[in-house]
């Protein structure tokens, strides 16, 4: 049975989505919009890569290249996880009106524990620190032993954290 153009594209597709995975984690390979097309985009991210890798530099992808490729892919899936430092600095505090990204994973936080507890509030997570998200900090830090703010500052952002990771 003959390789049809329909498997060649899907064959190069799988190439490009593992080249662009690589290249999240890797910014000295190109990233490769996955198309189906071997155009000069993923030609330049296989050269970045064979390059990367101590291959030789063709631009085409041969067995060795193929399987180095897989092997990389298949890696970043026995990474550790990368820390991702959500709250600013030590001097920094989340308090009522602020907005974004720390107040939907502080919401998030005291969401999962007002699930967990029946005695804990239950909050909507919405992205704005409002009265509710501040009662909640509240009884957090009443059950830490912590200045009942209502406000998050690093202590009390660390306790939210190892509350919600080993149960409060």
């Amino acid at each position: 049975m003959p390789y049809s153009s329909q498997q060649k594209k899907q064959h190069i597709m799988e190439l490009q989505r593992y080249l662009h995975s690589i290249s999240i984690m890797d910014r000295e390979i190109p990233t490769v919009v996955p198309d189906g097309i071997y155009g000069q985009q993923t030609e330049s991210a296989v050269r970045a890569f064979q390059h990367e890798y101590n291959l030789a530099e063709t631009g085409t992808v041969d067995y060795a290249t193929w399987n180095k490729v897989v092997s990389v892919y298949k890696g970043l899936f026995k990474m550790k996880p990368e820390p991702y430092p959500a709250f600013p600095s030590e001097k920094f505090i989340c308090q009522k009106g602020a907005t974004g990204q720390l107040v939907y994973i502080i919401q998030a936080i005291l969401y999962g524990m007002g699930q967990s507890y029946d005695n804990f509030p239950k909050i909507n997570v919405c992205g704005n620190f409002n009265a509710e998200t501040a009662n909640a900090v509240i009884e957090l830090q009443k059950i830490c032993s912590l200045p009942q703010t209502g406000k998050v500052d690093c202590t009390t952002w660390n306790m939210l954290v190892s509350c919600s990771c080993n149960g409060v």
